[in-house]
């Protein structure tokens, strides 16, 4: 390896513009050059019973870990078989029933023969990806996707880098077009990710909300020696209060005692100082939603209720301390 001494001198931010922008070229390439070959290759996945297996070596199979990846969280099963592991035990991971996406640059390469071999032996349909029409791979796919000639990034024109771009935007849209089929929603991705930032984008209400035994709900026929009584046990701020048949008539916060103390304050109803048809919300709401709402509203609890024709009923709580923990402010 040369020093740096010896090197010519270049421009950092201007060959990093270069590289970027040819690599943004290709992918418009790329976009221009697909065929009925793309919803073909989009059908046999559609249809698989099993699982997608994914495999590839090297830098394809970096890559195609990532596709296996985005498959599996957009609701396709998918599994990443290592080529030289499938030849020694890993076969024992693909069955019929599966289809086989198998990635290499030159379709050639030679430990994928294996995979290839015991795909055609069990009747394992095979969607290819590779730059070479008349590759050993692209004539074993039942689909062949063939990517178009593209200058590498590289300087040296050798290390994988727009070619792989390529393959993993390619992998990107077949999973996004497998999404849309699937009509897969917001909550089937929660459901594939409750950690994370992505499953704290995706929290529900109902999830953090205080239900049963810990709402503070009382009669709205009762009185105020009892609201101040409820609203201390239940230390939630609110009290809410009911008719017969437990429906949310009004409300009551803390906020509320303070405007209206008095000296006879402890011998009114209830009902004669609570806040008629206050604001609820739905347990489905996103508590990103919900924690912006109270703060819209300057409130720092909200009644959680189900709507039945003009009624609503209570189911939770959800207090501001609650969306807190749960990381929204």
């Amino acid at each position: 390896m040369k020093s740096p001494l010896d090197l010519p001198p270049f421009d950092d931010l201007e060959e990093g513009v270069r590289v970027l922008t040819l690599e943004a070229s290709s992918l418009m390439t790329l976009a221009k050059s697909l065929d009925e070959r793309f919803t073909q290759a989009l059908d046999l996945l559609w249809h698989t019973k099993g699982r997608v297996i994914v495999s590839g070596m090297g830098k394809s199979g970096h890559i195609g870990k990532k596709i296996a990846a985005t498959l599996a969280s957009t609701g396709t099963p998918a599994l990443f078989v290592h080529p030289a592991e499938a030849s020694h035990g890993d076969l024992g991971m693909v069955s019929r029933g599966d289809t086989l996406l198998a990635l290499s640059a030159s379709g050639e390469t030679s430990e994928l023969s294996d995979i290839l071999t015991f795909a055609s032996r069990t009747q394992i349909p095979v969607v290819g990806i590779t730059f070479r029409a008349s590759s050993t791979l692209a004539t074993l796919s039942q689909v062949a996707l063939v990517l178009p000639k593209v200058e590498e990034a590289c300087p040296l024109g050798m290390a994988p880098t727009t070619s792989s771009t390529l393959m993993l935007a390619l992998g990107d849209a077949l999973s996004v077009c497998l999404l849309k089929r699937r009509g897969f929603s917001c909550e089937d991705f929660g459901s594939l990710h409750p950690g994370g930032k992505l499953g704290q984008r995706l929290l529900r209400v109902e999830k953090i909300m205080h239900t049963g035994e810990r709402m503070p709900l009382m009669s709205q026929d009762g009185c105020m020696q009892d609201v101040l009584v409820t609203m201390s046990q239940k230390a939630l701020g609110c009290v809410g209060l009911t008719n017969a048949q437990g429906a949310l008539m009004g409300v009551i916060t803390d906020g509320d005692l303070r405007r209206h103390m008095s000296p006879d304050l402890l011998t009114k109803k209830a009902s004669d100082i609570m806040t008629l048809n206050p604001k609820t919300i739905e347990a489905s709401m996103l508590v990103a939603d919900a924690a912006h709402f109270l703060s819209q509203n300057r409130i720092s609890n909200i009644f959680v209720t189900r709507v039945e024709g003009e009624e609503h009923y209570p189911v939770g709580v959800l207090h501001l301390h609650a969306c807190v923990q749960a990381g929204f402010a």
